[in-house]
């Protein structure tokens, strides 16, 4: 039997469910929270679980003899398998571990590719180097500033960074060599 075949005879689904939702409901949130202890437990979660549960139920044994023993039994063994599962579970980033972007690797790297990036920006044709060279700069300026820095309108500074960029980016893709195709590519 699967969770498409026809439900048995017995209280409809419906009326389980909507009978059974307040005590669902509270069940979740008093397991959820007796259990902070530990790895935090949704309240959500444990109530998703439990229904998934009864219509598994539903669809394989019928419904439950005493739904309320049921539910409290169902909430408290789906919140012991989340804990269990908590506790096996290793977090992707370690908060502990020493940050890797403050690693010597990552700042050599940083600082080298700002010398290309500003290197690349100073081969940029006449004002297109000095707009982008001023919005580099570590002070951050804002477009008033480079406005009165290089005595244009500062309406003016969005499609001209625009357009300077749009240069910037044909002339690193010209320098940057297509990989060569190999095998089946060809």
């Amino acid at each position: 039997m699967t969770l498409l075949d026809p439900v048995p005879a017995g209280p409809a689904p419906a009326s389980l469910v909507r009978d059974l939702h307040p005590l669902v409901s509270a069940e979740a949130v008093a397991e959820a929270a007796a259990s902070a202890t530990g790895a935090a437990i949704e309240p959500a979660d444990l109530e998703q679980a439990v229904w998934l549960r009864l219509l598994e139920r539903l669809a394989g044994e019928g419904p439950p003899v005493d739904p309320a023993r049921w539910v409290r039994g169902a909430v408290r063994g789906e919140a012991r398998r989340a804990r269990r599962t908590a506790r096996h579970e290793r977090p992707y980033r370690d908060d502990t571990a020493a940050d890797p972007a403050g690693c010597p690797e990552r700042l050599a790297l940083g600082a080298d590719e700002r010398r290309a990036l500003r290197a690349a920006v100073d081969r940029l044709p006449g004002r297109c180097a000095r707009l982008l060279a001023a919005m580099l700069a570590p002070s951050d300026p804002t477009y008033r500033e480079i406005a009165g820095k290089l005595g244009m309108s500062q309406g003016s500074l969005g499609p001209i960074r625009s357009r300077c960029l749009g240069c910037l980016r044909r002339m690193l893709a010209a320098e940057v060599a297509a990989p060569e195709l190999r095998g089946k590519e060809r």
